[in-house]
């Protein structure tokens, strides 16, 4: 399989070393509560929960999303930091996960780039599959290009979410695209991240 196995985001997980982690959630997540976008009736998946900071928001919220991880030692951070909150985490492949019912939103943020790119296709059909019509992927399409890009080569992860590679993925026929600009979130590592919200057609 192409690109980071469990084992190495067990070990990541393990040590402490991932530095992704913001150590909070993320702050276009707050807007997207603040819109309405995000609200206690709705069905909430977390793809790629990690230590469960956003689950953890949420479940103040009132909102009882399911977090999905990869890695043991993902999942019993998050369990631990969402505590009696509304919510809960799943040990899952997200590429072979389903949910029980069709989910209202789905807030992606660090699970697509985490992905090889051969893996995107699948997992953008799952996303398909795993949202109602109607339904909204609220997205961060993860920035992180690289200077070898220029010479072909498919480096993270992160991987860069290029815009045009996410409007291939998600595709109009499927998915209602909002008129852009997008204004870039920053990232302490350099990066940035697209917010882009999505509607399953």
């Amino acid at each position: 399989m192409a690109g980071p196995t469990q084992d190495f985001w067990q070990q990541r997980f393990e040590s402490g070393q991932t530095p992704w982690d913001r150590g909070a959630p993320h702050p276009q997540l707050q807007l997207w509560l603040d819109q309405g976008l995000l609200a206690p009736e709705h069905a909430v998946l977390v793809p790629g929960c990690g230590r469960g900071h956003e689950l953890l928001q949420l479940g103040q919220a009132g909102i009882a999303a399911t977090g999905l991880d990869y890695a043991p030692a993902a999942v019993s951070l998050a369990r631990e930091r969402l505590g009696t909150l509304p919510g809960r985490v799943e040990q899952a492949d997200v590429l072979q996960w389903q949910p029980a019912v069709p989910a209202d939103r789905v807030y992606e943020q660090t699970c697509l780039c985490a992905l090889h790119p051969d893996q995107w296709r699948a997992y953008a059909d799952q996303l398909q599959r795993w949202l109602k019509p109607g339904g909204l992927l609220l997205a961060l399409f993860m920035q992180a290009r690289r200077e070898s890009a220029a010479q072909g080569f498919v480096e993270g992860p992160p991987y860069h979410g290029d815009i045009n590679a996410m409007r291939a993925l998600f595709p109009a026929e499927r998915w209602r695209w909002p008129t852009p600009p997008y204004a870039a979130v920053a990232h302490g590592q350099g990066w940035s991240e697209l917010p882009v919200v999505l509607t399953r057609i």
